[in-house]
């Protein structure tokens, strides 16, 4: 398992770890640009604002981490491999337990059908990965948090690398400069995620 002292000191300096689909072999990942989403500015999408407002789905806060970082984990259908390692999971799971680590879970009677995990350190939350086993259920988890660290005076919610999918989601790429500027700011606050 990697220290989890280094894991929160490589967030606090713009790192976060990844391991290599091939070996498993975990690297500090440090991108040039970054993906982060603006709090303040994010607009939910109508089909999201919809199954909201019906309770499509009932949301909970770290119900059930390990089955969140675990079904984030498992391959999806174009990929057949996966950057979140047995290690990976240990360290979070630990992280988790020492209250660094959160999920965000929507379920649809006793069924996960979808959520995000990521990590807390003062203002900042640094999301890692989010799954879906029903459609949607992982953007109205991620609507849930967004409106959850707004609330609780969050400055950076960190998505580490654009796609597509951020992108949907509200996502805007940043230089590595401007995205320690706001990390710093961030870090500054001290607040308990819940």
């Amino acid at each position: 398992m990697l220290r989890l002292d280094e894991v929160l000191r490589a967030y606090l300096h713009g790192y976060f770890p990844m391991a290599d689909p091939d070996d498993e072999k975990v690297y500090w990942c440090q991108p040039h640009r970054r993906a982060i989403v603006p709090l303040r500015n994010y607009k939910t999408s109508r089909v999201v604002r919809s199954l909201v407002r019906k309770g499509a789905f009932d949301v909970y806060f770290n119900r059930d981490f390990g089955r969140v970082i675990r079904s984030c984990a498992a391959p999806r259908e174009e990929e057949s491999q996966t950057w979140i390692s047995e290690e990976i999971i240990a360290t979070y799971t630990e992280l988790h337990e020492q209250g660094f680590a959160h999920s965000v879970e929507c379920y649809r009677g006793d069924e996960l059908a979808g959520g995000l995990y990521g990590l807390a350190i003062g203002g900042a939350f640094f999301g890692e990965s989010m799954f879906y086993t029903v459609s949607n259920a992982s953007k109205v988890a991620f609507d849930i948090l967004v409106k959850h660290l707004d609330k609780k005076g969050y400055e950076l919610l960190d998505a580490q690398i654009m796609n597509s999918h951020l992108e949907f989601l509200g996502a805007v790429e940043v230089e590595h400069a401007e995205y320690m500027r706001q990390l710093e700011l961030a870090l500054q606050k001290k607040i308990r995620f819940i």
